[in-house]
């Protein structure tokens, strides 16, 4: 007998072209099957008035794989409450998952928030600034359990997060295959229905991987390039990939990928006091940014972890810095630091288990 499929990893037409083959007459519910599962987190094939055997059947071809959350923390800001959730997966990997508040009340009166999701456990990519890349990589994320983090979130958790950002552990397109798979059920209008452009993955710079993406052909899901210097030797010391692929290739796939007209690209930098916050530096960032065409710099400060490079900016340095993008001409975002108390926030996440401090979230 086949192992039960994961329906988190599956899309709605997926999942009743399977039900067809290993159920034989399952294709007609499955699509109701489907909505509830993403709807309660649960196989509930007995709501759908099926015989025994057939929920039977159901149950031994098909599960609903959601994380188990064995730790939260949460830190309030001006913003709202910032928390992180440590999730385990089945073969005991840990996955960290973040949400964040946003500024502006949504419609009820209520803070919106944004989820970081990982992709990996662990990361390769060996960023100077980051916590994840300490241990490299563990293994990849499939496409259930990135979808998982979204539902474990929403209903053992009672998070209620309008966006998606992949800017959590790993490098989504390090995994694309299940990269592709999950954006594919996070659209899915049957099951969690998310809007493109309320879902944006960010890289550290993989050149393949975004060409792959521009080809899946999205028009309005977003995307944001870490950069951090724009100037190929200073990146290269910060990024081990800027020594694969130099910024005239990583912005000739920039300029590439928008296909809308009011597309912007994210360009996220992340200010490290003594090492890429000079003025020298936000000229390199505008020339960078100019080659390839509409976007938003997110200036995030640097969020030191257990092995620091450099120390957090002051919010002076901060200004100066966002002062002297603008006078380039550039958009740019000052993002204000979340989530540094419990190793929740940009660079900070795969340290090891949560602080203590919050508690443990029931499942």
């Amino acid at each position: 007998m086949d192992r039960p499929l994961d329906i988190l990893g599956l899309c709605s037409g997926e999942l009743a072209a399977e039900a067809a083959r290993r159920l034989g007459s399952g294709a007609g519910v499955a699509g109701r099957v489907y909505a509830r599962a993403f709807e309660t987190g649960r196989l509930e094939p007995e709501a759908f008035g099926l015989s025994a055997v057939s929920c039977r059947a159901w149950r031994e071809s098909f599960r609903v794989g959601l994380l188990e959350p064995v730790a939260l923390v949460e830190e309030e800001g001006g913003a709202g409450i910032t928390a992180k959730a440590l999730l385990r997966a089945e073969d005991g990997s840990e996955i960290e998952c973040v949400r964040i508040p946003m500024r502006g009340a949504a419609a009820g009166g209520g803070p919106r928030f944004t989820l970081c999701l990982s992709s990996q456990v662990g990361c390769r990519m060996g960023c100077a600034f980051c916590e994840t890349g300490r241990g490299g990589l563990v293994r990849g994320l499939s496409a259930a359990e990135i979808v998982s983090q979204v539902l474990s979130a929403r209903i053992l958790l009672g998070w209620d997060c309008r966006n998606l950002v992949f800017m959590g552990m790993g490098e989504p397109f390090d995994n694309f295959p299940e990269l592709a798979r999950a954006l594919a059920v996070l659209l899915d209008p049957r099951g969690p229905g998310y809007a493109q452009e309320r879902i944006t993955v960010c890289t550290s710079g993989q050149v393949e991987g975004i060409r792959a993406l521009r080809a899946l052909g999205y028009k309005r899901l977003g995307l944001s390039v870490s950069l951090n210097a724009g100037e190929d030797e200073k990146r290269a010391r910060l990024m081990p990939i800027a020594r694969r692929w130099g910024l005239a290739e990583l912005a000739a796939a920039l300029r590439d990928y928008p296909q809308r007209r009011n597309f912007a690209l994210g360009v996220n930098y992340c200010l490290l006091p003594g090492i890429n916050d000079g003025r020298e530096d936000a000229a390199a960032v505008a020339r960078f940014c100019a080659s390839i065409g509409r976007c938003l710099v997110n200036l995030i400060p640097y969020n030191p972890g257990r092995a620091p490079i450099a120390r957090a900016p002051s919010a002076e340095e901060e200004e100066r810095f966002q002062g002297w993008l603008a006078e380039e001409g550039l958009l740019v975002r000052a993002r204000e630091a979340k989530g540094g108390s419990i190793m929740a926030a940009c660079g900070q996440l795969g340290g090891g288990p949560c602080p203590a401090a919050g508690g443990a979230a029931g499942a």
